[in-house]
């Protein structure tokens, strides 16, 4: 088990004692009717197994990318426990992520995971080029040798078909479907356990979209990194994912193999999602 979610919680607002209660699928809201918080995750359990690519899909507000941004530890959770493998405490037992001090957190961003952004600019730095986007996270993931940060730079950007040539370059200066790539390179580099993907196409031409795809999907194959996908379209889901787990209002109303879901779907809501979409 790589990742392991007990009871995972996030609240935005004051936090009464009903807010998990009275909010969710079975209500259909998000928002406490007593303290009109609203609910983004609510009691989430997940698990994530070495190699394993794990899709979440949902309708806009069902807290799919909420619940990516607790794991990544973009956003703190109200309640629960997050455990990722190798993240241990000084006695070598398994340490929620929640409980994190400043350094372990660097150690987690850094070295155990990496997220790919919807919004290049939320994961690039536009004030470093390509090679030192990716430059930068293989030395905080505690790397500090010239030649070979160097000599990562060039493989990702290889592999993620950048021009070498063009190392130098900054952000701005590339399309947003190669900025996009240079993102996957940089969350590659550091080699981590868990990649983790917010929307990671939305916005890009159809046919950029198609060879992003491709490129993460050969890329898992090869290094064997776990991945999270979150997507609203199923196609992405269902082009890159062994497992899809369904959210509404804060909660997981189905989950199973994705071709099972997507072609069998047993929950109502997984119906109309599906039947939505196709």
């Amino acid at each position: 088990m790589i990742l392991d979610m007990k009871n995972v919680s996030k609240v935005f607002g004051r936090f009464c004692p009903k807010c998990l209660e009275e909010t969710g699928a079975n209500v259909n809201s998000s928002i406490c009717p007593s303290c009109k918080s609203v609910v983004g995750v609510n009691n989430v359990n997940l698990t994530l197994s070495q190699g394993e690519v794990l899709g979440i899909v949902g309708e806009s507000g069902s807290g799919k990318s909420t619940l990516l941004q607790l794991i990544y530890q973009d956003q703190k959770a109200s309640l629960g426990d997050i455990f990722v493998k190798d993240f241990v405490d000084k006695e070598g037992n398994r340490k929620n992520i929640l409980d994190a001090n400043l350094n372990e957190l660097s150690y987690l961003r850094n070295s155990l995971m990496s997220m790919i952004y919807q919004n290049p600019r939320l994961g690039l730095n536009y004030k470093f080029s390509a090679g030192g986007n990716i430059a930068e996270k293989v030395i905080m993931s505690g790397n500090k040798k010239y030649d070979e940060i160097r000599k990562r730079a060039l493989y990702f950007l290889e592999k993620t078909e950048i021009p070498v040539s063009r190392i130098d370059d900054y952000p701005e200066y590339f399309s947003g479907g190669q900025q996009q790539r240079i993102q996957i390179s940089k969350a590659l580099s550091s080699n981590p356990k868990i990649l983790l993907l917010d929307e990671p196409t939305t916005g890009l031409d159809l046919s950029v979209q198609a060879k992003i795809l491709d490129l993460i999907k050969e890329l898992q194959h090869e290094i064997g990194f776990a991945m999270i996908v979150v997507s609203h379209d199923l196609g992405v889901i269902k082009h890159l994912t062994d497992i899809t787990v369904v959210m509404k209002n804060g909660q997981i109303v189905e989950r199973g193999l994705t071709d099972q879901v997507l072609e069998d779907p047993q929950h109502s809501y997984t119906q109309l999602l599906v039947s939505s979409i196709l």
